[in-house]
């Protein structure tokens, strides 16, 4: 079989193990994943470390070590859960693997195990190549993740937190990048996701008299006071917040000189961010913190005036911003009403973010130019979450890179994250598989 078709039948098989995540510590059932790659990896002379936080939870890791200790290492992270999925919605089975046309049908198909599988496939090349006395300089290390579709806990957080040290963290890859951009001359762009915005979710409550629901006269309602104040924050509209990522990503359309100008300098309409076309709302998160109102509730009785009511806030925000930060703009967005609501803060990840430089970066570059010679490559925040920000909290540096086929734009990568009938075309499978082949030759060795 060539490395191609395995890389493919581990994908599938990935797949077709069903390791939904629902957020549940029942849920998940990484070990099924966890244990294919270990058959994988079978005779390959890799090291292998696994970890079960709770039963069935398992991580597990394949290190290759370098033959160089002062060498750069390097490692992948994949995760080997996914997000459930509403079946009655799907044309083509979730679980199923059915590849039609050319594309391969199934959830967790994009996001991430077609990169997860081609990490697996890539170390595994390198620690045969190892076992025949050709070791990479640096370590090499493949990591399956569970728990990620969940913020970590069982996964990389808890790795980070328990056994720092069961591998590296200085350099290292995962979802997802890749993608092309639009540009407007028909000239081509690649995306390298070197960052992510904060997650900052927050809950507002309001306080107001109670009673019974037959005499509501003077009483002072909790539930109008919390919808002024939801009304306040759907409509506050938070400045757009600039660095020179953001420069880059606009620059790279090729716009005209005058929207350019608008954008890059934070002084753009509507219209101006309308030119991204089907990455309106991507350029607009890239550029703004975004506020997310997401659950509402109060009261348990129907003839019961609540003196308490509360509202969900799902907060995206951008490096450089804190949790005081975040609470002032909540501030800034209810006004006058800001000492009447309590703001209560949730969980929250702060934001992370890599430099668009350095030799893991001109490896990812240079690896591109071997694919796509005339494509300029583009810093860009990832649009959601990933295990790269344990590594970057642990004081290392970590990029989201996989390769899909020129027309593959990012606005359409996107769109597949979670969704129905979610899949990933046998091209990209074929792509990211050589990408990560190449970038490792070119980082390791």
């Amino acid at each position: 079989m060539d490395i191609q078709a395995e890389n493919l039948e581990l994908l599938r098989g990935l797949i077709r193990n069903r390791c939904v995540n629902d957020g549940t510590p029942g849920s998940g059932h990484e070990v099924r994943n966890a244990d294919l790659l270990e058959e994988y990896f079978q005779g390959s002379g890799a090291q292998v470390q696994r970890f079960e936080p709770l039963p069935g939870r398992v991580s597990i890791a394949f290190a290759v070590p370098g033959s160089d200790p002062s060498a750069e290492p390097l490692t992948l992270l994949g995760h080997i859960d996914v997000v459930p999925v509403d079946e009655d919605k799907w044309i083509h089975e979730p679980f199923g693997a059915e590849i039609v046309d050319g594309v391969l049908y199934g959830r967790g198909a994009l996001d991430m195990l077609f990169i997860t599988a081609a990490q697996a496939t890539a170390v595994r090349e390198i620690a045969i190549q190892a076992q025949q006395g050709n070791p990479p300089r640096g370590t090499v290390t493949f990591v399956a993740l569970a728990d990620e579709e969940n913020g970590g806990g069982l996964g990389a957080r808890w790795i980070a937190e328990n056994h720092p040290e069961a591998f590296s963290w200085k350099n290292c890859l995962s979802e997802m990048g890749g993608s092309h951009l639009p540009v407007r001359d028909g000239s081509d762009a690649l995306v390298i996701n070197v960052g992510e915005k904060g997650v900052f979710q927050r809950r507002l409550h309001a306080s107001g008299d109670t009673g019974h629901g037959s005499m509501p006269y003077r009483k002072h309602s909790s539930i109008l006071a919390l919808a002024d104040a939801a009304q306040r924050i759907g409509s506050f509209e938070p400045p757009a917040a600039f660095d020179h990522m953001w420069a880059r990503f606009v620059e790279a359309f090729h716009f005209d000189p005058a929207t350019t100008a608008a954008l890059v300098a934070g002084a753009a309409d509507d219209e101006a961010y309308e030119t991204f076309g089907d990455l309106t709302t991507f350029a607009l998160s890239f550029s703004h913190n975004s506020i997310a109102l997401t659950g509402l509730r109060a009261g348990s009785s129907v003839n019961v005036i609540p003196s308490h009511a509360y509202l969900n806030l799902d907060i995206r925000a951008l490096p450089g911003d804190t949790a005081d930060s975040v609470d002032a703009m909540i501030r800034a967005a209810l006004g006058d009403l800001s000492d009447t609501i309590e703001i209560e803060r949730l969980t929250h990840e702060p934001p992370s973010t890599s430099p668009a430089e350095g030799p893991l970066w001109e490896a990812m570059v240079d690896t591109y130019g071997e694919f796509f010679p005339q494509a300029s490559v583009i810093p860009v925040y990832a649009a959601g979450g990933s295990d790269l920000r344990f590594g970057r909290r642990m004081g290392g540096i970590g990029y989201g890179f996989s390769l899909h086929a020129r027309g593959r734009f990012l606005a359409e990568v996107n769109e597949e994250l979670h969704s129905h009938d979610e899949c990933i075309h046998l091209e990209d499978v074929d792509l990211t598989l050589a990408a990560y082949r190449g970038v490792c030759k070119r980082f390791v060795y």
